[in-house]
């Protein structure tokens, strides 16, 4: 199976994978942190275990950043 994460192709030899598997597979650190895009819509985080990735889908791993200035 073919699926393009973060714009980049991965060859997966898993007939069967989910968002979590994908996220310790890629070696995402603290995946809690992580937002994830399928195919342009986000997926909750309840549903990473459940949610099985198909042929030619499209992953995005998003890390949202606070900052701000010092003063």
């Amino acid at each position: 199976m073919k699926i393009k994460v973060n714009n980049k192709v991965q060859e997966l030899t898993e007939e069967r994978i989910t968002i979590s598997e994908l996220l310790v597979k890629n070696d995402v650190e603290m995946p809690e942190m992580v937002s994830v895009q399928l195919n342009g819509e986000f997926v909750k985080k309840e549903k990473f275990e459940v949610t099985v990735l198909k042929d030619n889908d499209e992953v995005d791993f998003l890390y949202f950043m606070g900052g701000g200035s010092l003063i």
